[in-house]
């Protein structure tokens, strides 16, 4: 009861605040139209955003306090500002290296590119790194277990606290190293959704041009299948077939990550199918789709020479979406135990794995750190795709700034 009364104090402080903020405004301003015409709103945003920018100030300090229970308080918050300033003053010197190198084309597209969408191509590159370069780059193997090293080594390399400096972030609970799983993770987890991605296209984009293009009965049995698929809650029925495909997998030795890739390419298909055969149908009715019909050219050169190519715009922006879909879907298998299988190094797994540690985070709050790692990637990769697809759609849809 304490909690609500405390916050519609501070409401209504701030309220005033707002209320005082846009008088003084006009007043010190000769009435200028920017507090003029400001609702009261816009005032009460200012002054909240300004009361959110001194407490996290404020918290920021006390992470760094010499007080351990206080330091602890607030170690996240603490990590999560760190992290957001590195990773800003990445994104604009990456964007400041993709000014001046490359191409004249390059340069230009870096040049116009926001801060959001640099940084979310430097993660995405980042990450291609390490799934294609995983073997090299790992410390370890993603499966070994290390001879003569304890479990459960919690990250920071600290010794005083159960850290080790040979493993800075620490190792799991039968002794293997937590940075070469993350690495390999990044193999797996993007790689097999990548994959599962392109698969799920291939067959929805397929199948919604053919609808667009063919039309009647053929339209109306795709889409009326595509209807009952996408009535069904995708996690849902996911896991259902994946539970039915753990049974199968045994019986026919084929891996079960296998059939995990052709479920969920199956299942997100059919958005790709409703995106792909509502442009298609918006540009069958083109002249010059008319023209190429009275040349007398092939389905399959209306498709992929005359169709596709105008619609690649809506279609790479949905593929970013329909990634950070998949990815997650995969994750979320795995958390459940139903996806990619050991001993594959998984994030979702991972995240299962170390989930216990999570009970620490009040007065050891680096151990809590073992499960938000992957966590941590598997949000990163999400938020990076995202800003670039934010930024694809806005340069496709013809707006300015």
């Amino acid at each position: 009861m304490s909690f609500v009364i405390n916050t519609i104090i501070c409401l209504a402080v701030i309220a005033g605040a707002a209320w005082a903020f846009r008088r003084l405004g006009q007043y010190g301003t000769a009435n200028a139209p920017q507090y003029r015409d400001m609702p009261f709103g816009v005032a009460f945003g200012y002054v909240l955003a300004l009361v959110v920018l001194v407490w996290l100030a404020l918290a920021y300090v006390a992470s760094l306090s010499s007080d351990t229970a206080v330091a602890n308080k607030f170690f996240f918050l603490g990590v999560a500002i760190n992290g957001f300033i590195l990773f800003s003053i990445a994104a604009w010197l990456f964007r400041m290296f993709g000014c001046h190198v490359g191409t004249q084309r390059t340069r230009k597209l870096f040049r116009a590119m926001p801060l959001t969408a640099s940084f979310g191509v430097m993660i995405i590159l980042i990450y291609a790194i390490l799934a294609i370069f995983a073997p090299v780059i790992a410390p370890y193997g993603q499966d070994e277990i290390l001879q003569g090293v304890a479990a459960n080594i919690i990250p920071g390399g600290d010794p005083a606290l159960g850290g080790d400096p040979a493993f800075p972030l620490g190792t799991d609970q039968i002794g293997r190293d937590i940075m070469s799983r993350l690495i390999y993770g990044a193999q797996n987890t993007v790689g097999i959704a990548f994959a599962t991605t392109l698969l799920a296209f291939f067959i929805g984009g397929s199948l919604g041009f053919l609808a667009a293009v063919v039309g009647g009965w053929t339209d109306q049995v795709l889409s009326r299948g595509v209807d009952v698929l996408m009535a069904i809650p995708s996690l849902i029925f996911a896991l259902l077939l994946m539970t039915i495909a753990s049974v199968w997998s045994a019986r026919l030795g084929i891996p079960l990550t296998v059939f995990m890739v052709l479920i969920i390419a199956v299942i997100d298909s059919t958005r790709v199918f409703r995106l792909a055969r509502a442009v298609g149908q918006n540009i069958v009715v083109m002249d010059y789709i008319e023209a190429a019909k009275l040349r007398g050219e092939g389905m399959w050169y209306l498709v992929f020479r005359e169709i596709l190519p105008n619609a690649t715009a809506p279609l790479l922006a949905e593929f970013g979406l329909r990634f950070c879909f998949v990815f997650l879907t995969i994750a979320a298998l795995s958390f459940l135990g139903v996806g990619i299988q050991p001993p594959l190094a998984d994030w979702g797994t991972m995240v299962r794995d170390s989930a216990a540690f999570i009970n620490y985070a009040q007065f050891a709050p680096k151990a809590a750190l073992t499960p938000l790692l992957a966590a941590g990637a598997i949000a990163l990769l999400t938020v990076a795709v995202n800003f670039v697809v934010d930024w694809m759609l806005h340069r496709s849809s013809g707006l300015k700034e």
